[in-house]
Formats: C-alpha cells, structure tokens, sequence
C-alpha cells in the first residue's frame, strides 16, 4: 500500500485564496443566525444550519468529510471541485471554459464526494500520488472495478447498474473539466478521461423510455391497500384512544425511604387476588433478557412484570433484592389471577378484514415498547394509503406539516372537496414551494390521524418528518402475515418489492387504466369498490399535474395497446360489436391495406408491432374507456353523451351518461363480455323478485335486460365467427 506524506495543514496552506471562502455565501445559502459557516479550506463542512434544507436529507448528507481522502493534496483538489460544483458562479469559478453552469444539491454534493472518495483511494491504493501520473489506463482499471458489486472482502456477487457504471466514469471525468481550477495538485494538461464521450455513452446507457419502476401486481396491490385501510380506518380510532388514555396515566409517587417495602408489595399483590386483577405481562424483549440472564423457561414469574408490581405499592422500579422475599406471594397470585398485558385487556370488538365475523381489535399490549410499536404499525399503514391514493414522492410526504390537512370545501349535493398541502421539492429552489393536492377522505384521514398518533412529548413540524418507507413496510407485511394479521382477517402480502416509486407508478397505471381516466384505486372492504378522486379530474396545477402528466404518457400507452388488440382481433375474424362497429372495421381494413402495400413493397419484411401501432396512433388518440364500451370520440357532434347533456361542442365524453348501445361511436369488444353478463344476470334476479303491481318497473328492466342480451348475443356471434 502507498504512503502518502504531508499534513491536511500543509494541503490547506496550497489552497490559496480559495481556502477562505464562505461556502454559504457563494453558494447562496441562508444560514441560521449564529449557525456553522463552513469555509472551503475545512476538512469538514456542516450544513445543518443551512434553512431550507429538505427533510429527506439524514444529518450524515448534510456534511461532506474530505478527511477520508487519504492523499492530504487531493482533499484540497475534492474541497475545490465540491466548491465549484456547489457555487459555479463564483469568479474563480464561472471562467473555466468547461466548467458546469447549474449548482448541485446539498445532497448531489455528498454523493459526488463519497463516490470521489473512492476514485482517489484507489489510486492511492494502487501506488498513484499525484494527478498528473493518471492515465486513460488507470480509468479503465477503476471502471472495470466498478462495473462489478463487490462485498467487503472484494469479492464480487453480481454486476454493477449501468448507472452505477456511468457514475463510475462521471466521477473520473468532471475533476478534470476543472483543471485549471486546483492548486495542490492537476492533471496533466489536456487529458479528460474518454474524451469526447459522455459517461452514459461509455456505460452503455440508452436513453430512458418507459419508466423503469414497474407498478405492483393486482395480486399484491390489493392486499397493501385493504391492509392499510382496515388499519387506519378500522384500529386506527381504536389507537388513537388507547394511546389518549395511556398518556393521561400520572405515575404513582413514590414511597418514602423510612417506609416498609415488604408491607406495601404485599399488600400491592394481595389487592391483585381481592379484585380478581391480573398481574402485567412483560414485553417479549424484556423476557428474552431475562432468559439470557438465566431465568429459567419454567420460572412462573418470567413474563410477570415486576416492575407494574411496584408501581401499584407506591414505586416505580422493583429491586431485585425484594425478589427472594416476595417471590412466594407473586407465584401464589399468578396461580390465582393469572398474567395478562398492561393495556387493552377488554378490547372493543371490530368486524374482521373478510367480514366473517367480529374480533377484539386487539389481544393486548404488553408495555411503552408494544404500544410504541403499534403506533409505528398504524402511521406506516397511513404512509401507505397516502402513498398508493396521491401518488406523492417521498419528499413531498416527508415534507408535509401537522396542518397539512386544509378544512374541507363543501361543494353542496352531498360530495365535499379533500386537500393536502405540502411542499414540492424536486425541481425547485432551495426550500421547495408550498403546493396543495386534491385528494380522496381516505387519504385526508389518514394524514390526520398520523398527526394525532405524534408524540406530545417529541413534538415535530411535520405529519411524518423522515421515514425509511422500505424498511416500514417491510415490517408491516410481516405483521400482516403473523397469526396476528390473520386474526384479523387481513389477507396476506406477497413478498414483492414496494417503495415510493412504486407506488407512484402504480397509481398513474390505475389511473391511466381505468374508465373516464379516473382514479380507480381498488378498496377492499367487503368486496372490491372504486373511489374516484375528483381532484384528479378537476386537473389542479402544480405537483398534482406533474403527477398527471405521467398519467396522460400511460393513457396514451394504453390506447395504442387496446387499439393494436383490437385490430389483431379484427384480423382473426373477431369483430368489434356496436354502433360504431362498422366505423371501426372500415378504419382496420384501411390499415389493413397499408399494411398489405408496405409487405409489397419490401418483400420478405413484416411489419412489426411499431409500425402498425404508428398507423393506428391517430385513431388511438381518440379512444376513451368506458365500463362497458370504447368510446372513439372522433366526433363531438356524434356523441350521443353530449347531446343529451346539451353540451355538443365539449371536448370529452361524459362517461356518466354514456349509452353504448345506442351511440355511433361506441363499439364492444370481447373483453366487455363479463360487464354486461353481470348487468343482465343482477336484472333478472330484480325482475323476478318484483311484485305484480310494479309492472311500470318490470317493463323498464325488462327492456334494459333485451339490450343486455342483445349486446351479449353479439358479442357472441363476433367471437364465435373469429374462432
């Protein structure tokens, strides 16, 4: 291994006059008044005192430590290459031709260093020290290291991301983009690591497309929102009460020094067997102690709380020398009463998750450590709906204030308007904007509730602060899946991979997916329901239409699929069905056709998927879902919709009132089948439980249950003619 030789204070002195620059103030930061101002020549600089700072920063990236750097001169070259990142417009700074112009993150900061860190180390470690001996050779040794995931002995368990592999480069590249830059030590004049290419080219990166963070499976969707559901609207109250009644508790004054213990234990766990009162139950953590300190698995007294025995006489801890002595009495009153936990012995019933029946909402929490871990349980269950039902990012859930709930609008006729106000961080300033988000009660309830559930004792600003949502929910499907979660009738969770991405994604796909573009998210309570959320269709700015623009990406994706099913359909001979049918088969056959003439014209080629979705897109950019029907709205005058709403010149249909059996530009398609076998089968079940005076009614659903059978009959014919 090389040594390197020299102090960080003779690197510093090298620094020049960059060593005393106010990083804060060149970089436009506000600092706390009497706050740390970092300056550049520091081996450490702070910015926990800088304002603004998102709350998804943790404390460790909000200092970047150039102490790691083992050469003392390239702490001074990572000090100045962080400043100029930090504060490209600095003098020194914004005259280096290649320089970047757009400061980094405080957060962007730290993660350059660390993965600078490691490139100067390994030079370091391969015998390199000094810049000036780096060589394309060396960048191509340290790519190849980073192209593998190596474990702590440098063995290597599987291949690096390519954009690990592309940071890898970038690490290599940007230093020298600020050459002239560094005083302690340069490269040599001229060289860039794979000049002329950018890193992404160089790690075989392709340009992003679909976005890679794949949406949860209905199989495991589900069960995250019927569990997170039934938590927060079903235990949460519960909880909320628990927890309330709990913190009004006032510890029992302790006993005075000069009086008998014996007398007022004994008497403590005598009044026990006189009121028929079981002694507490120890935590499982405290009993797995005592096991290690070598009780025995047999001992009567293992999971007795001793500890709640003294409080009862008077104090608030149990010495273990009254043990020996008050042992006899303590196995007399387990025998007696038993041993139950602390709180919730005689819990509320509450109807299990699947409905069968109704359970205690709880079985009882043993102590502080069980109730505190329930309440983690419930504020990670309202994480999850938020999450799955507004499509927010980690940062503006985290950012998000005890007030985030503004009072709800009432918007008359029974429906009310639900907002959340948070900030938006990603693509803005320093501190991030105020934004607010319509939403759904559920989720509305939800950030309340994990308001109320804060500690009074460690009050915080924020309705959840910073949170680790993989590890939370991890330990919530475990919870889920114990025989606990089962009690109460919650449906077990796949082992899948879930995070804010995720579910982000997830909610734009339901969104995308579902008929009108609303928002569908599946609720199971007693059977599967849809809530749509009117803030959604109401189109709010902000951070709300970002998250919307994602969803019109997907629309479009999925009208392209549905549109390409449909004419691969029509090409085996299935037909579309409906008023519009005959639109839409004169449409394929048309592009039947382009596709016959470009066969022709190179033969032996087939075109592809991409090439017939490119001559159905037109067509695709028309179609809108409807629960029983497509809706190709190519004509606002044609729709039926709209004229019996009296609003024939609007740019949408009105889902609401759609009649696909009589609208021009409504067609069924196979997939449609199941809806309308539903409709007609529920109708003959009303038709033939009617009475022989409503004859006005069982004409009115007989002929919607003819319209029904007639749809079906066609549909029918359509699928059996293709086959």
């Amino acid at each position: 291994m090389t040594t390197v030789t020299g102090t960080a204070e003779e690197a510093g002195q090298q620094a020049g006059s960059l060593a005393a620059i106010d990083i804060c103030e060149a970089a436009g930061l506000t600092v706390r008044k009497g706050g740390i101002r970092p300056r550049v020549g520091d081996l450490i600089w702070s910015f926990a005192d800088v304002e603004g700072l998102p709350v998804s920063l943790r404390p460790s990236e909000r200092k970047l430590d150039f102490s790691k750097v083992r050469n003392p001169r390239w702490r001074v070259v990572a000090q100045e290459f962080s400043f100029a990142r930090l504060a490209p417009g600095h003098e020194a700074v914004r005259e280096l031709p290649q320089a970047f112009r757009y400061p980094v993150a405080v957060k962007t900061g730290h993660g350059r260093l660390t993965k600078l860190t490691e490139w100067f180390n390994w030079l370091t470690g391969h015998g390199v020290t000094s810049l000036a001996d780096v060589t394309q050779q060396h960048c191509q040794a340290y790519y190849l290291h980073r192209s593998d995931v190596r474990d702590r002995k440098g063995r290597v368990l599987r291949p690096a991301s390519q954009e690990a592999r592309m940071h890898a480069v970038q690490v290599m590249q940007e230093p020298a983009f600020y050459n002239e830059l560094f005083t302690a030590d340069r490269f040599t004049e001229g060289f860039v690591p794979w000049s002329g290419r950018a890193p992404f080219e160089v790690a075989g990166c392709k340009a992003r497309g679909e976005n890679v963070a794949q949406p949860l499976r209905q199989e495991a969707l589900q069960p995250w929102l019927a569990a997170a559901l039934y938590i927060v609207e079903t235990l949460g109250p519960h909880v909320l009460e628990l927890v309330r009644c709990v913190r009004q508790e006032e510890e029992t004054p302790t006993w005075t020094s000069n009086e008998r213990w014996q007398a007022r234990l004994s008497a403590a766990i005598s009044a026990h067997i006189a009121d028929d009162e079981p002694l507490q139950l120890l935590e499982p953590t405290e009993v797995a102690s005592r096991l290690h300190e070598g009780w025995s698995e047999e001992d009567p007294l293992l999971q007795v709380s001793l500890n709640a025995v003294a409080r009862k006489a008077g104090k608030l801890t149990f010495a273990h020398r009254w043990l020996p002595t008050m042992r006899p009495l303590l196995e007399q009153a387990v025998a007696a009463v038993g041993v139950r936990p602390r709180w919730g012995r005689d819990a509320p019933a509450v109807t299990r998750a699947d409905g069968s029946s109704e359970v205690p909402w709880t079985e009882g929490v043993a102590g502080a450590m069980a109730l505190n871990f329930l309440v983690d349980r419930v504020r990670t269950a309202c994480m999850v709906v938020v999450a799955l039902l507004t499509g927010m990012r980690a940062s503006e859930l985290m950012e998000m204030p005890v007030d985030a709930c503004v009072p709800p609008q009432d918007l008359k006729a029974g429906r009310m308007r639900y907002r959340l106000r948070t900030k938006l961080i990603k693509g803005q300033e320093l501190g991030g904007v105020w934004d607010e988000w319509v939403t759904v009660r559920q989720a509305y309830d939800a950030v309340q509730l994990a308001v109320d559930l804060q500690d009074p004792q460690s009050p915080s600003p924020y309705a959840f602060g910073r949170f680790t949502f993989i590890g939370r929910c991890n330990t919530l499907r475990t919870w889920v899946n114990s025989p606990e979660g089962q009690r109460l009738g919650l449906i077990p969770i796949p082992d899948e991979p879930i995070n804010l991405r995720i579910t982000r994604r997830t909610l734009a796909m339901e969104l995308a997916h579902r008929p009108g573009g609303l928002l569908a998210a599946k609720i199971h309570l007693k059977h599967v329901t849809v809530v749509t959320t009117e803030g959604y269709a109401a189109r709010p700015g902000g951070a709300q239409a970002e998250f919307l623009a994602d969803v019109a990406a997907e629309e479009q994706t999925r009208n392209q699929n549905l549109t390409l099913a449909a004419f691969r359909d029509s090409q085996k001979g299935i037909m579309p069905t409906g008023p519009g049918a005959r639109d839409l088969i004169d449409f394929f056959a048309s592009v039947d056709q382009e596709l016959q003439a470009m066969e022709a014209a190179a033969p032996g080629v087939k075109p592809g998927d991409q090439e017939v979705i490119n001559l159905l897109s037109k067509r695709a950019k028309t179609l809108y879902l409807g629960i029983a029907n497509y809706c190709w709205f190519i004509d606002p005058a044609k729709a039926l919709c709209l004229t019996l709403a009296g609003t024939p010149g609007a740019d949408k249909p009105l889902a609401g009132m759609c009649d696909s059996a009589r609208c021009p530009q409504a067609t069924h398609h196979l997939s449609h089948r199941p809806v309308w076998a539903d409709s007609a089968e529920n109708k003959k079940i009303f038709i033939g439980n009617i009475r022989r005076g409503q004859q006005t009614e069982k004409a009115r659903l007989q002929a919607d249950l003819d319209r029904d059978l007639r749809v079906l009959a066609e549909i029918d014919a359509a699928t059996a003619q293709g086959a």
